[in-house]
């Protein structure tokens, strides 16, 4: 690791780990894994840990597994599977045919019960989970012990064979640890280390199962039996942490991985509970797991993100033991520096105003030339037809205005993208008053350098009427109109703080005809618009879907500066 990448991607995980390579503990290999439980898509949050955690292994010329926590399959499927592995490949990471499953590890995992079980370190209990919970005790008081928990090593065994026989009904028995009822940390008085679950079939093992192990006891095993060095995981199992050891310390694993904790990634106007960004989609308060303005991976990736501009904001945002909440903006910042230096640039009207140039001749056609890319040269160029009929944005006129306006008003003059000056001299409107159509004149001489002289207040993006190819445009919003809709509020569900203008669809935008041929998911700015990408989800020979990514500019800053 370069003394540069060690310095820009510090922090405190890196030091322990320099300090472990250093000592030669672990042999001096440094070897993490990303973890995920295959029961919903990733989010911005899941980012954070992917890039952690293969971005150590990277540095530190060491491994990351991709290891999925499957001991759940009553909300696991493949699905998730393929979309987790998808999440991490685009994010530019590769695991090296290091996949495994917590399943590949089953029989470990009993074998380690059995072991614990003939310790006297486990018991089978058969109070249900209501009467565990008022066993367990409080913050306060100490807990209860369970009724069952002097049962004999081989009534135990029987017991717990039984179990794994498919005797019992669910919820009939549990296999708990024998640790300390009267512990201050509620996760060592007697935790549970194995659950029944009938009826399902496991995305991996089918219906060889019908007991599962917890996480906390599958997690640790996992982690020694794939020879992890260092598990990294969010604040929340910090109180967890004394159970893992107590696993490692209890049952034969080969290695003694260390656990550490960092904050998770909170993000305003939007929320990071699984549960709760599942409740969105199976009440179709968002159209699927990758709506565009869903925190997903997958719904950045169809909104237009690039994986580089999510790395770079994990990187901006650090890593820290400190819970904070990040603001939207510095994820919107990190796209929008990313695009502005390799998007391509575009003309589209998203609100069409036709314009007729009297003047210029009616069937005459002209292929200006224009620079993709104001700054970098290898995108090239395009051509534009310009001809007398063409459309702008309603938003670029106005029949009277301030001097402050610097567009288009009737009798005056602005100068077209890369084109000519044009001025207006006639306003068309229908029976209700709407203007539906200008009438203009265009100078000749006005055509790239301008030798008159001429200082024109204004310009504005324009596409020919002729050439000009239909789309739609979805413009996304914030999904919530609050920065916390987390926030426990009293009446108030986090769905009450659902933005309603979140997504506005636009139909019959006009855009330049270069864009005919644009795939899904290539993107663009839209040249005083936004940034922009086709939908990757259009469907074939149907007509272009942009989706706005981002806007030029933190449309947000001022509302919140209103809020404060």
């Amino acid at each position: 690791m370069s003394d540069e990448t060690a310095v820009t991607a510090g922090n405190f995980i890196r030091h322990i780990i320099d300090s472990d390579v250093k000592a030669n503990r672990h042999g001096g290999k440094v070897a993490t894994r990303f973890p995920p439980e295959p029961n919903g898509y990733l989010h911005i949050g899941h980012a954070k840990s992917i890039c952690l955690n293969f971005g150590i292994a990277d540095d530190y010329h060491g491994t990351c597994n991709l290891r999925f926590d499957d001991t759940n399959p009553h909300k696991e499927n493949i699905e998730y599977v393929e979309s987790i592995k998808q999440d991490v490949r685009w994010l530019g990471y590769d695991w090296g045919g290091r996949l495994f499953y917590a399943s590949d590890y089953f029989e470990h995992l009993y074998e380690a019960a059995v072991e614990l079980v003939r310790a006297g370190k486990a018991y089978v209990c058969d109070l249900t989970a209501e009467q565990v919970r008022e066993h367990r005790g409080t913050l306060t008081e100490p807990g209860t012990p369970s009724p069952y928990q002097d049962r004999s090593v081989d009534e135990n065994l029987d017991l717990l064979a039984r179990m794994r026989a498919g005797e019992f009904e669910d919820g009939a028995r549990v296999l708990r640890a024998r640790i300390d009822m009267a512990s201050p940390n509620m996760n060592m008085r007697d935790p549970t280390l194995y659950r029944i679950r009938h009826g399902v079939i496991h995305h991996q093992t089918g219906e060889a199962w019908c007991i599962y192990p917890m996480y906390d006891f599958t997690h640790p095993i996992s982690d020694a039996l794939e020879g992890i060095t260092h598990s990294l995981c969010t604040l929340e199992f910090a109180d967890h942490r004394p159970l893992y050891d107590w696993v490692l310390e209890n049952v034969s694993v080969p290695c003694q991985p260390q656990q550490i904790e960092f904050s998770r990634l909170n993000l305003e106007y939007t929320v990071m509970s699984k549960r709760k960004l599942t409740e969105l989609v199976e009440e179709g308060r968002v159209a699927g797991w990758d709506d565009p303005r869903m925190p997903t991976i997958a719904g950045l990736r169809r909104r237009g993100y690039t994986p580089a501009s999510i790395r770079d904001f994990c990187t901006r945002i650090g890593i820290s033991k400190s819970e904070n909440t990040v603001q939207m903006s510095a994820l919107e910042s990190c796209i929008r520096e990313d695009l502005n230096a390799h998007a391509p640039r575009r003309m589209a009207v998203i609100h069409p105003l036709k314009v007729v140039i009297r003047n210029y001749p009616q069937d005459q056609v002209e292929q200006l030339q224009a620079a993709s890319h104001p700054q970098d040269e290898s995108l090239g160029t395009r051509e534009i037809p310009f001809t007398a009929e063409l459309y702008i944005d309603k938003e670029d006129f106005r029949e009277e205005a301030s001097k402050k306006f610097k567009r288009l008003v009737r009798g005056g003059e602005v100068r077209l993208r890369n084109a000519y000056v044009i001025r207006c001299d006639e306003v068309i409107k229908d029976a209700h008053g709407e203007v539906i159509e200008l009438h203009c004149s265009y100078d000749p001489a006005t055509l790239g350098a301008n030798p008159e002289g001429r200082k024109v207040k204004g310009v504005i993006h324009w596409v020919s009427a002729v050439y000009g190819i239909e789309a739609d445009v979805h413009l996304y919003d914030r999904l919530f109109n609050s920065p916390s809709p987390d926030a426990e509020k009293e009446g108030k569900d986090y769905k009450d703080y659902l933005n309603p203008d979140s997504l506005r669809t636009v139909t019959h935008c006009i855009v330049e005809p270069s864009l005919k041929e644009s795939k899904p998911g290539e993107r663009f700015q839209f040249e005083r618009e936004g940034y922009f990408c086709v939908d990757s989800l259009q469907a074939e020979g149907k007509g272009l879907v942009f989706n706005r990514t981002v806007t030029l500019r933190d449309s947000w800053a001022k509302i919140e500066q209103q809020n404060d």
